[in-house]
């Protein structure tokens, strides 16, 4: 069969896993796709996949322009959209969809993690520009190639972290980057999640439902190993369980955590630590976990540790005076003053102590203030300005952080990290949860 007769589904499908990065210029047998270009004043064609979640509240985000395809696998889930959108065309099988390719100029990818990086990055090798909710991938290696790919696909590329377009959130990440707060000694970021979010801590059910008429559940588990269909995965459960999720830091450290990597200027870390946790389960993610994640001298920072709490747990308010800590936030303490960023988004701050900063004012604007986080990435897709939250300098680095606090839980025991060989020294079995190995007919050249 010739490579024209091949859908793209297929092609995407059957293409080799041996690829060490993903590149549209590099893909077997095809020609480099570029993206179709559309002027400030043209609308875009967006796609939708996984419209009946968090897809639907990108949908309204996204309302001045065109939305030509909709698909989720949960037909009951995405029927408000559906009803939202009747000119749209359906899909409950994202690889379909993208078999139209040429119908659409960018994709909004809302789906559970694990299929973040198949379908991201089989868009983006279509020259489809893309954005994808938080975290950016369930692993690290996905997290590279999906950045790789972005570069070299020249796509206009966007995560869901909503904070990192806030005026005030820019404002704080300005501050920091000013040296508000002297030298920095050390970070601290919790949340509360899981709690009563999803389940984290358990062991996987042993009785066997039927699957919902309104559900394809070979689709939903995509890329990871299939397993019998529970409501405590789907629809939302699904965070908490190792082959489909990422946990509390995957969720949320990726937001709170965002104004100290952003602000800092961080740079990537060097190990992790397991300070404490609940028990440890097979499948899912422990209940509560404190982790430290360790960052060398990088720039004008000195080695700093960044401290992790979830399920509940928090730092001492005697790192803020005595004040009350929120449920999420991060608390970056320095040589001359501590910034306290509380809850998710990073836009509410409070320095201490109080008194000295009472009649701060904050720098000038160095950064572009913009309409909204999915205007910004809406304007990068008609030749704008890449996003804050794009994927090769923010999305992917981020992601790959939070994951490396993932893998120490995964292996059970504190981490060394060799970045530039995307290794963990002397702990050869954190490569299986570094690079996942994908279910028989899922494999993206590249990924798994």
């Amino acid at each position: 069969m010739g490579l024209t007769t091949l859908s793209r589904r297929a092609f995407l499908a059957s293409a080799t896993t041996s690829v060490a990065l993903a590149s549209c210029a590099t893909r077997p047998n095809t020609a480099k796709v570029v993206p179709r270009a559309v002027s400030p004043n043209e609308r875009l064609n967006i796609a939708v996949i996984g419209c009946g979640g968090r897809g639907h509240e990108d949908l309204r985000e996204s309302t001045t322009e065109n939305i030509v395809a909709l698909c989720d696998v949960d037909t009951n889930r995405a029927a408000q959209a559906l009803k939202e959108f009747p000119a749209a065309k359906r899909y409950t099988d994202w690889r379909k969809l993208l078999d139209d390719a040429d119908s659409f100029d960018a994709v909004v990818v809302a789906t559970p993690d694990h299929t973040h990086a198949p379908a991201s990055v089989s868009a983006m090798r279509l020259g489809k520009h893309v954005y994808c909710e938080k975290p950016l991938a369930r692993t690290i290696h996905e997290a590279r190639v999906m950045a790789a790919t972005a570069r070299e696909c020249k796509v206009a590329t966007q995560m869901g972290t909503q904070g990192v377009s806030f005026d005030n959130s820019r404002t704080g990440f300005e501050m920091l980057r000013a040296g508000v707060i002297g030298t920095p000694k050390e970070i601290h970021v919790w949340t509360d999640r899981a709690l009563n979010w999803w389940p984290q801590g358990v062991d996987r059910p042993t009785d066997t439902p039927p699957v919902p008429d309104t559900i394809d559940w070979d689709v939903w588990i995509g890329a990871a190993p299939m397993r019998p269909y529970h409501p405590i995965y789907a629809p939302f459960k699904w965070r908490g369980w190792k082959d489909f999720g990422s946990g509390a830091i995957g969720d949320m450290g990726i937001h709170n955590a965002a104004i100290a990597f952003l602000g800092l200027e961080l740079g990537m870390p060097d190990g992790v630590q397991i300070v404490s946790s609940s028990p440890l389960y097979a499948e899912t993610f422990p209940a509560w976990a404190e982790l430290c994640i360790n960052f060398p001298a990088h720039g004008k920072n000195p080695a700093l540790k960044l401290h992790w709490y979830d399920g509940g747990h928090k730092p001492s308010a005697s790192l803020i005076g005595g004040d009350p800590v929120d449920k999420n936030g991060c608390i970056i303490a320095g040589s001359e003053g501590t910034l306290y960023s509380i809850d998710w988004a990073g836009d509410k701050h409070v320095l201490y102590p109080k008194e000295k900063f009472k009649d701060y004012q904050p720098p000038a604007p160095t950064l572009p203030r913009v309409k909204g986080h999915h205007i910004e990435w809406i304007d990068a897709c008609k030749g704008g300005p890449a996003p804050m939250a794009n994927f090769p300098d923010f999305a992917a680095p981020m992601t790959e952080i939070m994951q490396l606090g993932n893998l120490a839980l995964l292996v059970g025991k504190d981490l060394a990290w060799d970045t530039k060989t995307m290794r963990a020294p002397g702990c050869p079995e954190a490569d299986r949860f570094i690079k996942p190995t994908y279910r028989k007919g899922w494999g993206i050249a590249g990924l798994g």
